[in-house]
């Protein structure tokens, strides 16, 4: 990738694209919208943002949309786009959870192509029908499990698959923030108050907001999904009707062994996802908010820093990046190489290096969620996934 344009060939249109919720008040609306104009690839052209007309008019003016493109609801959104010779090629839903699978399914019905935020949905029961769907329509459909769009985990994803760090035995991965260690729900704060909310999160609070961005991330680097796990779901702020921390053991089928922990309320963490693999010849270990380095230590031998952009990354990683070594690349960036590689996938231009979360990985996540669920319900039992 290069800062010009990711890639891209010149001269390309951009990628029609509308956005469902993200209005005012929304933060990932906002950045989904930057990290899809970061490469050029997109333009925003319509909108349903919010589920108060109000709301959604403000927003829309705000934008530059037009105000027929400004629409009430999704479902409105999809059929009247679908009928414009203009209408959009792509839809970003960044809608609390529970609308996902029902915008997304809409869409697809349209046939407009499809990036969704994460989890994919608030149960398998919403989500498996997706597959079925999207495969009849024959449209990409994207999950922004966006951490995997930074390129020092594109590099480590390729160490482990080249077998630098030998057969895998431990995968560690936690993502610990704190800013729910209060009941910050009681006080209207939009975000808190939808995570909280099982009506609109789903049966997941800490574990679906975040614990899905470990859960998928270590998959991703290591290629290994667990074939059981234990979990011991914990809510430690009174009145809280959802979870706040997570603690999950996870086994393999390779005989492998893994450890996922996410809280929201451990203090001193902002946003400290953190990802280490152990093989029987070397380690690595990874960490979001330091994003431009990885540690990789070889059994037996001095260990070594790798950083963005240097030699030492290989073409996966190169490929993703924009700009030379010492100028830092973060949360937005590695977002929009999410959005960059769906870009090629919907012009017909992906090849075996285009790589993306798609929705076997929003399936896989869901998943993760019920059998997290379920474990600790039953005194953190063993489970299959």
């Amino acid at each position: 990738m290069t800062i010009e344009g990711a890639g891209a060939a010149p001269g390309p249109r951009p990628i029609r694209l509308g956005m469902v919720g993200g209005g005012e008040g929304a933060f990932i609306g906002g950045v989904h919208r930057m990290a899809a104009r970061l490469d050029g690839h997109y333009e925003l052209v319509a909108g349903a943002l919010s589920a108060s007309p109000e709301k959604a008019h403000r927003s829309a003016v705000r934008l530059g949309l037009k105000a027929e493109r400004s629409y009430g609801s999704f479902a409105e959104m999809a059929r009247r786009e679908a009928e414009r010779g203009d209408g959009i090629e792509a839809v970003a839903i960044v809608t609390p959870n529970h609308l996902h699978a029902a915008a997304a399914t809409a869409f697809l019905e349209a046939g407009i192509h499809v990036i969704c935020d994460k989890p994919l949905a608030t149960s398998l029961a919403e989500a498996l029908p997706l597959r079925e769907l999207a495969a009849a329509r024959g449209r990409v459909f994207a999950v922004t499990y966006n951490y995997t769009g930074y390129p020092l985990v594109r590099h480590a994803r390729a160490l482990v698959a080249e077998g630098a760090l030998g057969a895998i035995r431990l995968i560690e991965v936690e993502y610990p923030q704190d800013w729910l260690t209060e009941p910050l729900e009681t006080t209207g704060q939009k975000q808190a108050s939808w995570r909280t909310d099982p009506a609109q999160a789903g049966r997941g609070g800490c574990l679906g907001d975040i614990g899905t961005h470990a859960f998928h991330l270590a998959g991703f680097v290591t290629g290994m999904q667990p074939a059981e796990l234990a979990a011991d779901l914990a809510t430690f702020v009174a009145g809280r009707r959802l979870d706040d921390n997570v603690h999950v053991m996870l086994r393999y089928a390779s005989g492998a062994r893994g450890m996922l922990w996410a809280s929201q309320v451990a203090p001193g963490n902002e946003n400290n996802l953190r990802l280490r693999i152990y093989g029987a010849k070397a380690g690595l270990e990874w960490r979001q908010e330091q994003p431009n380095a990885l540690r990789l230590s070889r059994f037996g031998g001095a260990s070594e820093i790798v950083t963005r952009a240097t030699a030492s990354v290989g073409p996966a990683g190169q490929r993703v990046t924009r700009i030379p070594p010492g100028h830092p690349e973060g949360y937005i960036e590695a977002f929009a190489t999410i959005y960059s590689e769906v870009a090629a996938a919907i012009r017909g231009q992906a090849d075996a290096a285009v790589t993306f979360p798609g929705l076997e990985d929003g399936i896989a996540g869901v998943a993760f969620i019920e059998a997290a669920v379920r474990s600790s319900e039953q005194g953190a039992k063993w489970v299959g996934l």
